[in-house]
């Protein structure tokens, strides 16, 4: 397995290779050709960013039979899909920003996200399974009042920082056996295992690519399980998958502008 993460430097944003020591510095970046550098860097002294910046977000909805039964829908025959944008996206300690003039409910949803590596058009599922790179943890944060108002879902899904990704890519996980947990101010919400997805990750990349061309770097997101609920400013809320480590972001009421 190798983590890979994204970090700020003075030059820009740089990707390395998490290992025993902290961080291993590399030229170019996982999505093509990398060579390591051989710089070593602590990993408590950087500041990381969200693994990476596709170029579009793909999520799935009611993919675990137990959130679409907590939410009062059946399960979908084909994968319900829809799109968040990169607009969305903050990386580990980003907070998450409620503008509470705009939704009074908004809700954490754990989840995996998966990391395309190559371009996938009408692909089988295993063409799709062999072009993932890895994986991610993700918070499709909620605004579920605007979700339930509204017959799309740009604005109840689709606000600023309502995507947070990271901490790090892994590779070589087994896609049917990771555990996806979600905390609220260290209590545990969601505890659930990608054994359970209705679709599984080789059919959603297949379903998507027949329609929707996935380019490397995209992100699919491959639902939530049981367990849902409010956030509010002031909470800390946590995605931790295993095999990747835990994404933590502190919630906040987005600042009023000024004037």
């Amino acid at each position: 397995m190798t983590r890979f993460v994204r970090y700020s430097t003075s030059e820009g944003p740089r990707f390395g290779v998490v290992d025993e020591s902290g961080v291993r510095a590399i030229d170019g970046h996982p999505f093509g050709d990398w060579s390591d550098t051989g710089q070593q860097v602590p990993l408590d002294t950087l500041k990381l960013l969200a693994p990476m910046i596709p170029t579009k977000v793909v999520a799935v909805g009611r993919n675990y039979a137990d959130h679409a039964a907590e939410m009062g829908g059946e399960l979908p025959e084909q994968p319900l899909l829809f799109f968040k944008p990169t607009s969305a996206i903050v990386g580990p300690g980003d907070p998450v920003q409620i503008p509470t003039d705009l939704t009074q409910d908004v809700h954490h949803e754990a989840e995996m996200a998966v990391v395309v590596s190559r371009q996938l058009s009408r692909a089988t599922p295993q063409e799709a399974a062999e072009a993932v790179l890895g994986v991610t943890a993700a918070n499709d944060v909620t605004a579920r009042d605007l979700q339930r108002a509204e017959p799309q879902w740009a604005r109840g899904k689709g606000m600023d920082t309502f995507l947070p990704l990271g901490p790090a890519i892994a590779t070589g996980l087994d896609l049917d056996a990771v555990r996806v947990v979600g905390r609220v101010n260290g209590e545990v919400r969601q505890d659930g295992t990608t054994a359970d997805l209705v679709f599984d990750v080789p059919t959603l990349l297949s379903f998507i690519s027949q329609s929707i061309t996935l380019l490397p770097t995209d992100i699919v997101l491959t639902g939530t399980p049981a367990g849902v609920g409010p956030i509010v400013p002031g909470d800390t809320v946590e995605v931790e998958l295993e095999g990747v480590g835990s994404l933590v972001n502190p919630v906040i009421a987005r600042p009023r502008r000024e004037g």
